[in-house]
């Protein structure tokens, strides 16, 4: 232990810095890099602060950089130090001046395309100074980084049913069937949910909760078994395997215009009300330091929603 003036000596944040790039790396030269930093002074910053732990973090060899034991520890012990300063200074930014900064956001693959453009045009247009950061994954991924901080707000299909985690509704929208040109159900408005018993219905591949909704709506049909044969990583392929003759799925009315324009080969049929809808909004954490300006956004958006095929959600 390192004692000056009767006080254990503090680590600083460039010695954290340094510490955790190597952790990461194991690799001076690529860990010096990383942070922009000259390789000496990033060796020079881990010894300091292993004199001011008085512990081992590394063991250096001729060829690789290991971590000690007491470093595989201390390590995570860094990450969290580092990523709450980060907190603290997004959250001080955020105090200073709303609707600056960067705006981390998650989106699922079955919302992006379609609303993207308006969420885009509405923030260059009302929040000029907000750095938009856009990250497409599918749910879980981001839900874990919502919940790593890696992320500041998703939006996706919801309920999510997760603790610690915020839902601000925007908007509900239904499905529809879409067919090939020669299939009985095209065309058609009103049509049970009871039809979906007999379809074959392709899907999009597990993960996405496109995929989890349309299954709920099978089994409320009635349908006990999973109708999966054929899937598709995304909607424009599952729309052309629809145009091919392989079989009916369903889209959400958000993402109908532009999917069904690449081809002329599909119809596209609507249910008897209640149509199987789904529910799009906003996620944070709760407790979010900026969670006045997520519902702010999320009123905004409401209100640009007009040209959507959607039905707008009152504020909570």
């Amino acid at each position: 232990m390192t004692v000056s003036n009767g006080k254990r000596r503090q680590p600083s944040l460039a010695q954290l810095r340094a510490f955790a790039a190597v952790a990461e790396h194991l690799h001076f030269r690529d860990a010096a890099a990383a942070i922009g930093m000259s390789q000496p002074a990033l060796s020079g910053a881990v010894s300091a602060l292993e004199e001011t732990l008085g512990v081992t973090l590394l063991e250096r060899t001729t060829r690789k950089v290991l971590l000690s034991p007491a470093g595989e520890r201390l390590a995570v012990r860094a990450k969290a130090v580092l990523d709450a300063v980060g907190a603290l200074l997004e959250e001080a930014e955020a105090v200073r001046a709303p609707f600056t900064g960067v705006l981390r956001l998650g989106v699922i693959p079955t919302v992006a395309p379609y609303l993207l453009p308006t969420v885009l045009r509405l923030v260059h247009e009302r929040y000029p100074h907000l750095d938009l950061q856009v990250h497409e994954e599918q749910t879980a991924s981001l839900i874990d980084g919502l919940g790593s901080g890696r992320l500041d707000l998703l939006l996706l299909a919801v309920p999510l049913g997760v603790p610690g985690v915020v839902e601000l509704p925007l908007f509900d929208e239904d499905f529809v069937l879409v067919t090939p040109l020669d299939h009985w159900l095209g065309g058609r408005e009103g049509i049970p949910r009871a039809a979906l018993k007999e379809l074959n219905l392709l899907l999009l591949d597990e993960g996405h909760c496109l995929r989890d909704q349309a299954l709920d709506i099978c089994r409320e049909a009635g349908r006990e078994d999973a109708p999966v044969t054929t899937t598709a990583a995304g909607l424009s392929t599952l729309v052309q395997l629809v145009a091919g003759g392989l079989g009916c799925t369903l889209l959400p009315r958000t993402a109908l215009k532009l999917e069904t324009a690449r081809s002329s080969q599909l119809l596209t049929g609507s249910f008897a009300d209640p149509a199987p809808s789904r529910r799009v909004a906003f996620a944070m954490r709760a407790g979010a330091a900026r969670s006045a300006e997520y519902a702010e956004l999320a009123v905004a958006l409401r209100g640009a929603l007009g040209a959507l095929p959607v039905r707008v959600l009152e504020a909570p």
